[in-house]
């Protein structure tokens, strides 16, 4: 958590206009590495209207400009064991609000965390902070619970009121990420046709000699965590590892996540901390220091 609260400070104090996506999510990653841990998934730098998962193709062109809306999200991990954590960064002074908003929200949810309080409170809770600025939540986004080489292990944190839902457990993360996009939005976001995101969903051999050697080192680097294209390219030529990508994809032995769009194409800020509860109340490990 340490180590993800201090790279996720260093991206929001830096300005990134005039970088390219792969400088960022490339120099993102070697900050979490440089301090002694690995990248929980690919760093996502996710522009305007795509919410997330967007991360670099190998030598991503995209620059980024002075209105961008960038939503940096990254996780480190140490022996599976994650943090996961995002902040918005943006030097176009209109979108201040926005930002201030997902953070704002993300505060008040902390603050009422401890054992036993409900999942459908806390989306209550930053849905109404979100509303009560102006904005709209993206209901059809949420936080999640995590565990060891699992990022989204099953419990949702929803980011608005809803129905049912569970009560908080001790010992055991959460991340919460509350995504906010202006009055024009429709609040939902909806898959785009960019996938760059990968997992493993298998490891059932395809006969294919090449494929499933690929697959070996897919498990041996990144277990059943997220990984991207271009960690790939280091050990296979980048047309090579996209065919056999395709083909483990094929086999349904990788999966593909696609980038996520805000339905109505409106700017999206995200903010976002790990956190476990406790009978007193709760640790955020990635507060920073």
């Amino acid at each position: 958590g340490k180590i993800a609260a201090e790279v996720r400070e260093m991206v929001r104090e830096k300005n990134w206009v005039g970088k390219t996506v792969y400088e960022i999510c490339e120099e993102v990653e070697s900050q979490i590495i440089k301090r002694g841990a690995k990248c929980a998934f690919p760093v996502n730098a996710s522009i305007n209207e795509i919410a997330a998962h967007y991360t670099a193709e190998p030598n991503d062109p995209i620059v980024i400009k002075e209105s961008d809306l960038v939503k940096i999200d990254l996780g480190a991990q140490i022996n599976g064991y994650i943090a996961d954590t995002a902040v918005t960064v943006c030097q176009d002074a209109e979108y201040e609000g926005l930002i201030r908003t997902a953070e704002e929200a993300l505060g008040n949810a902390m603050s009422m965390i401890k054992v036993g309080v409900k999942a459908s409170d806390i989306g209550r809770t930053i849905e109404k902070t979100i509303k009560q600025n102006g904005y709209k939540p993206i209901a059809n986004l949420s936080g999640h619970s995590l565990e060891q080489y699992t990022i989204h292990a099953g419990r949702s944190i929803p980011n608005i009121w809803s129905i049912g839902g569970f009560t908080l457990a001790e010992n055991t993360a959460y991340a919460c990420e509350p995504f906010v996009t202006t009055e024009k939005g429709g609040g939902f976001v909806r898959n785009g046709k960019i996938k760059n995101i990968f997992a493993l969903s298998s490891r059932k051999k395809t006969k294919n000699e090449e494929a499933d050697k690929l697959l070996d080192y897919i498990w041996e680097k990144f277990n059943m965590l997220p990984f991207a294209l271009r960690w790939i390219t280091k050990e296979w030529e980048e047309k090579k590892a996209r065919e056999l990508l395709e083909h483990l994809i094929s086999k349904k032995s990788v999966q593909a996540y696609p980038v996520l769009i805000e339905i109505n194409e409106q700017k999206v800020a995200q903010a976002e901390h790990t956190f476990i509860p406790n009978e007193n109340g709760v640790t955020v490990t990635t507060i920073s220091q």
